[in-house]
């Protein structure tokens, strides 16, 4: 299929037995001033105030300094963050670090969101740092620390607060949207693993789910793989495939998509395929978790069924169909994008 005649329609996701929506193609990299102008414009509705950690191998000044880093990276990310005493409405940051049985000369940091009231929001687990930079305390270490991973704390935020603008007033008081662990994306060429990871976590942000990286309170785990395969007439066939499972490991839906390529043209860059894959198939995932049952936290009301159509049934086991097919990549296209 060519791309000119991709960018008229969005590809529907039929997996899940629901009609396709049409319409244009977004298009991310033009007149778009992005997150960081939006925040700008309308500031936060809400403050964190960074908690001292108690376990985190520290000394008791070494950990004041620690949060006050992690204060400064957050509000260098536009996130105001405060490391004074909560105020009744403050969300919470904690931090705990540890030394993983698998490597012990490394130190694990885990950042967790909390509400005013102490529910647990959201958790994120930054990359391993060494024991001796650590043992150090070193101010320097940890401001490096706060730059590395205050950026994905703010996307926590994004995600919480989506959640509560599109699902529930009280999403951030109390009564969480639902979690998802997104597990890497596997076996695809180029740049594509990290591509689609990193665009999948936007669009499920963007559709009032909370997407982490690690297990710790997740009601759901998202897993997408890649698999290329040659095809008649100098074609490959590329198929991605997203499951969802719940805590208890049980399938309970996927989300296929699928098309045939010129061979070689994902090899290096995704791109605006990476885009469009991830927006749809966000849209499936979202439709796999309200077919399984309620999930946990508040809930978007479901959209209306096309005219004509008949209404989905609340729950429904997982269900399987036709794949949608992948866009076709743009001849020259070499970045992946912001």
């Amino acid at each position: 299929m060519p791309w000119s005649d991709f960018l008229r329609r969005r590809l529907p996701l039929v997996l899940l037995l629901l009609a396709a929506a049409c319409g244009d193609l977004p298009q991310p990299y033009r007149g778009n001033p992005g997150g960081e102008a939006a925040r700008l414009a309308l500031p936060p509705a809400y403050r964190i105030a960074v908690v001292k950690p108690t376990d985190a191998m520290l000394s008791d000044e070494a950990a004041k300094d620690l949060a006050e880093a992690m204060a400064i990276a957050l509000r260098d990310a536009e996130v105001p963050a405060t490391v004074t005493a909560p105020l009744p409405l403050d969300l919470r940051l904690t931090i705990v670090a540890q030394r993983p049985d698998a490597n012990r000369n490394t130190v694990v940091p885990r950042y967790t969101l909390y509400d005013a009231d102490g529910a647990s929001l959201a958790s994120n687990t930054g990359a391993p740092v060494p024991l001796k930079a650590w043992a150090s305390e070193a101010p320097s270490v940890f401001k490096s620390l706060g730059d590395r991973d205050a950026p994905g704390i703010a996307k926590l935020l994004s995600g919480i607060e989506a959640a509560r603008k599109e699902s529930h007033p009280q999403s951030l008081t109390g009564k969480a949207a639902p979690r998802l662990r997104l597990v890497p994306v596997k076996g695809a060429p180029g740049d594509g693993n990290a591509a689609l990871t990193a665009r999948m976590e936007e669009f499920l942000t963007k559709r009032g789910l909370v997407p982490q990286n690690n297990a710790e309170g997740a009601d759901y785990g998202v897993e997408g793989r890649v698999t290329m395969a040659d095809a008649p007439n100098n074609q490959q066939r590329v198929e991605v495939l997203w499951i969802v499972t719940r805590r208890d490991g049980q399938e309970i839906g996927q989300v296929l998509q699928m098309n045939e390529v010129p061979k070689g043209s994902l090899n290096r860059f995704w791109a605006d395929v990476a885009y469009v894959v991830a927006d749809e198939a966000s849209a499936g995932i979202r439709d796999v978790l309200r077919n399984a049952g309620s999930p946990p936290g508040p809930q978007q009301a479901p959209e209306p069924p096309p005219r004509g159509a008949t209404p989905a049934a609340p729950v429904a086991p997982p269900v399987t169909g036709p794949a949608a097919d992948l866009p076709v990549p743009t001849p020259g296209r070499g970045r992946t994008g912001p």
